[in-house]
C-alpha cells in the first residue's frame, strides 16, 4: 500500500507541469497513462474499471468527480481535479489533487482551500478507538462554516486490494456514529465541495458528475493507513514527504 500510495502521488507530482492552457484533458490521460504503464510498471486502476474508457479522471470547474477525459481543451483560469488511481503488486493507491490553468478565480482559489483545508481535518480524525461519524462531522463543520456545501452521493472508502470496498467515508455526520476504527485499516477521505448548494446531476455518459446548479466543486484525496498510534498518510506528494 505504501509503494502504491507512493506512486500515485508521484503521477501527480508528474502531471501538473502539463496542466497549461491549450492542452486537453485526453493529452493530460495519455501522459498518465505511459508514466504508469512505462515508467512505473503498474496498472492504472479507473482503465475498464466497471467500462469506465480512460485511466485518470479529470474533473474541470463544476464537474464534481468521475469526469471523463476528452477533447476539452484547458484555458486560463479554469479548475481541475485529476484523480489518480494506480495498482502496484496488487495493492492500490487513490490520490486527487486540485490544480489551476494559469491564474486561478478568487472564489476557485477559495473554494479549493475549504476542501483541502476540509480533508485534512477529516484526516486528523483518524485514529483507532474513533469513529467514522467524527470525520465526516468536523468536515461538515467546516465547509459549511465557510458558507459552502458538502457533496453526499459520493464519498471516501475502503481501499487495499480492492479499488473500492468497505466501510464508506461519508464527509457529513454526527461525533461518535458509525464504525469503530481499527488500526491497520486503510481508506480514502476525500471530501467532494460546491461552492453553490450540495444537489448533484449524473450526466448521460453514466460517470460524470456535476453541481445541479452549475456552481464550482473542487475536492482532495489522500489515501490513509490507520496506525496503533494514529494515522499515516500513504499518498503524500514529493514537497510533503
Amino acid at each position: 500500500m505504501r509503494v502504491a500510495g507512493r506512486l500515485a502521488a508521484d503521477v501527480l507530482d508528474m502531471i501538473g507541469d502539463y496542466v497549461k492552457p491549450g492542452v486537453t484533458t485526453d493529452e493530460l490521460d495519455t501522459i498518465c497513462h505511459r508514466y504508469i504503464t512505462e515508467v512505473q510498471d503498474a496498472i492504472p486502476a479507473p482503465l475498464n474499471y466497471r467500462g469506465f474508457p480512460k485511466s485518470i479522471c479529470t474533473s474541470v470547474n463544476h464537474v464534481v468527480c468521475h469526469g471523463i477525459p476528452g477533447d476539452r481543451m484547458l484555458k486560463a483560469g479554469d479548475a481541475l481535479n485529476i484523480d489518480i488511481t494506480v495498482i502496484k503488486d496488487g495493492f492500490h493507491g487513490d490520490t486527487s489533487r486540485m490544480f489551476f490553468v494559469g491564474k486561478p478565480g478568487i472564489q476557485a482559489q477559495r473554494l479549493s482551500q475549504v476542501a483541502f483545508d476540509g480533508m485534512w481535518l477529516g484526516i486528523n480524525e483518524l485514529a483507532a478507538g474513533k469513529r467514522l461519524g467524527d470525520v465526516g462531522a468536523v468536515i461538515q463543520k467546516h465547509v459549511e462554516k465557510n458558507r459552502c456545501s458538502v457533496v453526499r452521493e459520493y464519498c471516501g472508502h475502503g481501499i487495499g486490494r480492492v479499488f473500492h470496498e468497505d466501510p464508506q467515508v461519508l464527509h457529513y455526520g454526527q461525533r461518535g456514529t458509525g464504525l469503530e476504527l481499527k488500526a491497520g485499516m486503510t481508506m480514502t477521505v476525500e471530501p467532494m465541495v460546491n461552492a453553490g448548494k450540495r444537489q448533484v446531476k449524473l450526466l448521460p455518459d453514466g460517470w460524470t458528475v456535476v453541481t445541479k446548479d452549475h456552481s464550482l466543486s473542487a475536492q482532495w484525496e489522500h489515501t490513509v493507513l490507520i496506525t496503533a498510534s494514529g494515522y499515516e498518510v500513504l499518498t503524500l506528494g514529493a514537497a510533503d514527504r
